[in-house]
């Protein structure tokens, strides 16, 4: 077990927040970012900090992960080397909504190299075995809703190449010309659709405040960067309505994931899943 490095929280100066915890830059060390998971969460750090090294020396471009550490008052988190002058694809999309198709290009390209990654299937999950356990655990479908759902994850295709597990272009940064994934506790491999599920769910199926409160735009100019993300990642000889028809089951699968952590049904999100149920 790794002991984590006890730390001064007064040492760092909050930077920004998420769903599950808190980010932070050090007051003297430009070179040092904290990742800090709300109060009672303590494997999830630990767990997240081995598989963002092993994800680093696979290559992918990621920050650098350093140690697993504590706060004074019992939060435990993980220390990054930091991206100076970093910005998020959503946040650039939102503050520049000119530069919408140069952004989806870009974070298009990204994912293309990211899902074109062989992974060692010993060192990672496989994407079907996380969703065929999210399914087991969902109080929320029925018994024959489960069956279906398990049987289109059982004979969707099978891959060994690398998927974030959370692929939200808030999640993709980039300082000058340098481009990084972050948040990748997710991080398995398999078909690259389950990935790409979410970049559909994020910009074309979550509700105007949503994306407003989280990716810093209107639905609108998600919605757009959706329709210049998908030519540029699919290619620009398939029709975007055959396109959309493929993804959004896989989009669907996503509300396994949010009823888990929402603890309710999330009907606006099943509706993806209409060609299944």
């Amino acid at each position: 077990m790794i002991t984590p490095l006890p730390i001064r929280l007064e040492d760092y100066v909050l930077a920004g927040g998420g769903f599950n915890g808190e980010s932070y830059n050090h007051r003297t060390d430009p070179d040092v970012m904290l990742k800090l998971y709300f109060p009672g969460k303590i494997r999830q750090p630990l767990d997240e900090m081995m598989l963002a090294r092993k994800v680093y020396d696979l290559g992918i471009p990621s920050p650098e992960p350093g140690e697993y550490v504590v706060t004074e008052d019992g939060r435990y988190g993980i220390r990054f080397r930091r991206i100076p002058d970093k910005v998020s694809f959503s946040r650039a999309t939102g503050d520049h909504p000119e530069k919408v198709e140069e952004y989806a290009a870009i974070f298009a390209q990204m994912c293309r190299d990211l899902h074109a990654t062989e992974v060692d299937p010993a060192e990672f999950e496989n994407v079907k075995e996380r969703y065929f356990r999210l399914l087991e655990e969902n109080p929320f479908f029925s018994a024959q809703e489960k069956d279906r759902l398990g049987r289109f994850i059982a004979d969707a295709p099978d891959a060994h190449t690398a998927i974030h597990g959370d692929l939200q272009f808030s999640n993709a940064i980039f300082s000058g010309d340098k481009r990084y994934f972050i948040d990748l506790g997710d991080f398995c491999y398999g078909y690259p659709l389950f990935d790409v599920g979410m970049v559909y769910l994020c910009c074309y199926l979550s509700g105007e405040a949503f994306i407003q409160e989280t990716f810093h735009m209107p639905k609108s100019l998600s919605r757009q960067f959706w329709d210049c993300f998908a030519p540029a990642y699919f290619g620009t000889d398939r029709p975007l309505r055959d396109i959309e028809e493929q993804i959004r089951p896989y989009a669907g699968l996503k509300t396994l994931i949010i009823e888990r952590d929402a603890g309710q049904p999330m009907p606006e999100f099943r509706a993806a899943l209409s060609s299944i149920l």
